[in-house]
């Protein structure tokens, strides 16, 4: 059985492609958030899973929510997904598409977990340090996070960047176990 994001691939990559060579990233983008928060609603949830609710009530039943924000072909990309069995792979389809628009828009996405919550200013000042460093755009998503004492950890990529006192702490005790 293929993993789902193996699944969803293919149609993140096909829009992707639509969106790029019709030059309408951020109106696709728009349109896949929107059928996506109309996917991640528990009730539509239901119907999706529900044997009884067929392909054309379901598609239907998105498309009304939707309404207009939608053009001709993100109304059949809606259609293609459901027909295919596949409007589940929605979140997938969209983190998928939203990673390609990055790297395309030469942006990089950073995750910032402090132990204390940051203000505005210091996040700032934190991507503006990255965009130095990477020479690139950064976009940060800010978590806290109470179990690292203190400081702040930096995922980028497959990059990070440990400057938490749990960190230190963790390094200190496997230096003296060896």
């Amino acid at each position: 059985m293929a993993e789902p994001i193996t699944i969803a691939r293919p149609y993140a990559e096909a829009v992707f492609k639509l969106a790029s060579e019709s030059n309408a990233l951020a109106a696709w983008a728009d349109a896949i958030a929107n059928i996506d928060g109309v996917v991640a609603d528990s009730r539509v949830q239901a119907c999706i899973s529900d044997p009884k609710v067929s392909a054309q009530q379901l598609e239907g039943l998105v498309l009304g929510v939707v309404g207009d924000k939608l053009t001709g072909d993100a109304r059949n990309f809606v259609q293609v997904l459901v027909q295919n069995n596949r409007l589940d792979l929605m979140p997938l389809i969209r983190t998928h598409f939203e990673a390609l628009k990055r790297e395309k828009e030469g942006v990089l996405e950073a995750k910032i977990i402090s132990a204390l919550a940051m203000n505005d200013a210091q996040v700032k000042q934190l991507v503006a340090q990255l965009e130095a460093k990477y020479q690139r755009k950064v976009t940060a998503q800010v978590e806290t996070d109470a179990s690292l004492i203190g400081g702040v950890k930096i995922v980028v990529g497959d990059k990070v960047i440990d400057a938490t006192v749990r960190g230190k702490l963790d390094a200190m005790a496997a230096a003296l176990v060896n």
